[in-house]
Order: C-alpha cells, then sequence, then structure tokens
C-alpha cells in the first residue's frame, strides 16, 4: 500500500520539475518604429527625418540643397506650430511625428484602395477584391 502512494508522488514530484512555465505575454502595446533606419546621431542623422518628415518627404529633402531644404523646413515648422506662438512646445512636436506616420498609412490606404477598385466606382466589390488579390484564378 505504501509503494503505490510512494510511486504516485514521484511521479507527480517528476511531472511537475520538468513542466515547462507559459511563455509571457507582453501586455503593453509597444508603438511603431519612427523609422526602420537605424537610430545613431553619431554616424547619421536618417532616422531622424525620416520620423520628422515621414519617409517619402525625408526622401525628397535628400535631393534639395542646403537653402532649399532650410527654406522648405521653414514652411514646415509653420504647419507644426499650431497655437502660433512662434515655437514649438514637445506636444506640438509629438502630435507632427504622429501626424507624419499615419500619413503614410493613409496614404498607402488610398494607394491599395484604388488597385483593388477595378471599376473605379468607389466601392471595393467581392469580385474585384479577389481579382486584385488573388487574379483571375479564383
Amino acid at each position: 500500500m505504501l509503494f503505490p502512494r510512494l510511486l504516485l508522488c514521484l511521479s507527480l514530484w517528476a511531472l511537475c520539475g520538468s513542466a515547462k512555465p507559459t511563455e509571457r505575454k507582453e501586455r503593453v502595446v509597444r508603438e511603431a518604429p519612427l523609422s526602420a533606419r537605424e537610430h545613431d546621431d553619431a554616424q547619421s542623422f536618417d532616422y531622424d527625418h525620416d520620423a520628422f518628415l515621414g519617409a517619402e518627404e525625408a526622401k525628397s529633402f535628400d535631393q534639395l540643397t542646403p537653402e532649399e531644404s532650410k527654406e522648405r523646413l521653414g514652411k514646415i515648422v509653420g504647419k507644426i506650430d499650431e497655437d502660433g506662438d512662434g515655437f514649438v512646445t514637445v506636444e506640438e512636436l509629438k502630435a507632427w511625428i504622429k501626424f507624419a506616420q499615419k500619413r503614410w498609412i493613409y496614404e498607402d490606404v488610398e494607394r491599395q484602395w484604388k488597385g483593388h477598385d477595378l471599376n473605379e466606382d468607389g466601392l471595393v466589390s467581392w469580385e474585384e477584391y479577389k481579382n486584385a488579390t488573388y487574379g483571375y484564378i479564383l
């Protein structure tokens, strides 16, 4: 009678000792990175340009002369300064960076929508979606 109980206890002990703990899942949702580039100010300011201007706008700024770049940045600062006091606050800068990130998303959605709306009626039917996504094989 003692042997079966001892065997049961040893089996349970071995089972508990070899059990794998559950994976820890992150509860905090992390925001998307501001840029796909590496953030290293000692080497380059490309990360900051992408975050501040958006990836597409940063590419166009790379082609400008320093004078043209300063002029266009001056115009952008006027847009960032929401209260018009001549200064850019941290909150205004954060709002601008979030806007620059979302602008790319909205532009991409618009491009994707146009690619799926084959008859250009402003609506995407199941047939249009299926044909644009999978081709005419279905």
